[in-house]
């Protein structure tokens, strides 16, 4: 019983094939001919497995080849991405290389220029140039080195320069006897705030060349301070500075300044700049005098005018007309006593007569500088006076 089980289900399921795989005969004919042909159950079989063994490589071919354009596609898209990366940092570098080309450029302008406020250029000191970590980005930012070269070149001679005219004006400023010193401790609550000593990121030849502009900067504005020249163009020396016979008690006096004789209304000039701080008539021996300060503890005097222009509170210049000559107060003719005065204390204002030419021209170079600022409707630079 169970054998017949087993024989009837093997009948079963080949009992389907044998209905597929059937003997066929295929007849053939070319116009003229009969042909048969007859195709067995084997060879039938041969060619649906062949079928199905085509049909399965080409469902793995199909797979790997989707599987291959996706991971191409992947690539392509990483390949993109890195491209606009690439991109972005090499306009990003060459803006910010441009950017930094004309800050220091500016920079180098103001500081040549000679004129530049000390916070403005403080504010305009360019920061240290730092190598992009795009690797082409670096290649962008190699085409700017030698522009930024020759920026240096020019703000390390600019620096040896500023050093060597702050030599000269500190030679000038010790050949009539003051201390160059005093016009750096004037202006150091000035000049404190201006020096970028916190900046670290500050690219530093340009931040030494801002250091030495500065100590430069302060000392030029304080030279302003200093008398030179004579007040009076055309006049006779006639008493000096110092011990003398006193003209009216005839025995020895201090004489605090120096007599220059001249005609009565022969002009008077200031100078130095500096604001008028007495025009009055003094009753203690100076008569019609004007006294004029002039910053950095610096002070003069005019005596013995017939008359006095300028007024307190003035601001006067350098050669500006501040009164006449006449013989005021203690005096016995016609003549100018003029004093120079360094904190109350007079001094002897010989050496001050005949300043020298790097001070003269400074002193010009900076009033020039002034009164360019006021024709333009700008204000005039103060610095440290």
């Amino acid at each position: 019983m169970m054998t017949n089980s087993i024989a009837a289900s093997k009948v079963d399921w080949r009992r389907p094939l044998r209905a597929i795989l059937k003997p066929r005969e295929i007849f053939l004919h070319d116009g003229r001919n009969l042909r048969r042909f007859r195709i067995g159950a084997g060879v039938q079989a041969a060619a649906i497995l062949v079928a199905l063994i085509l049909l399965g490589w080409s469902a793995y071919a199909s797979v790997r080849a989707v599987s291959s354009m996706t991971g191409e596609v992947a690539r392509m898209r990483r390949q993109v991405a890195q491209m606009e990366t690439d991109l972005a940092a090499i306009r990003a570098t060459a803006e910010n290389r441009a950017a930094l080309l004309e800050r220091r450029q500016a920079f180098l302008a103001r500081v040549l220029a000679g004129d530049a406020d000390p916070a403005e250029l403080a504010a305009l000191i360019p920061p240290a140039a730092h190598a992009p970590r795009n690797q082409a980005a670096r290649a962008i930012a190699a085409s700017f080195d030698r522009v930024e070269d020759m920026q240096a070149d020019m703000a390390v001679q600019a620096r040896d320069a500023t050093r060597q005219r702050y030599l000269r004006t500190i030679q000038a400023i010790r050949q009539v006897g003051l201390n160059p010193a005093r016009f750096h401790r004037a202006s150091v609550s000035i000049g404190g705030p201006y020096e970028p000593l916190n900046s670290a990121d500050a690219d530093p030849d340009y931040r030494a060349l801002f250091m030495s502009w500065r100590r430069l900067d302060q000392l030029e504005q304080g030279v302003a301070a200093i008398p030179s020249g004579k007040p009076v163009r055309d006049a006779e020396f006639t008493s000096g500075f110092g011990g003398r016979s006193d003209p009216f008690r005839h025995r020895a006096a201090f004489h605090g300044g120096i007599d220059l004789a001249g005609p009565v209304g022969t002009p008077i000039h200031a100078t130095a700049d500096g604001i008028v701080t007495r025009s009055e008539y003094n009753r203690g021996g100076y008569g019609n005098m004007i006294e004029i300060n002039h910053g950095q503890g610096i002070a003069t005097r005019y005596g013995h005018m017939s008359r006095r222009i300028a007024r307190v509170g003035q601001r006067v210049h350098r050669g500006e007309l501040i009164g006449l000559m006449g013989s005021t107060g203690r005096s016995t003719g016609s003549h100018l006593h003029y004093e120079v005065r360094i904190d109350g204390r007079a001094i002897n204002p010989v050496p001050f007569l005949d300043s020298g030419t790097t001070l003269v021209a400074l002193q010009q170079r900076l009033q020039g500088e002034q009164q360019q600022q006021l024709a333009i409707g700008g204000p005039a630079r103060a610095g440290s006076r």
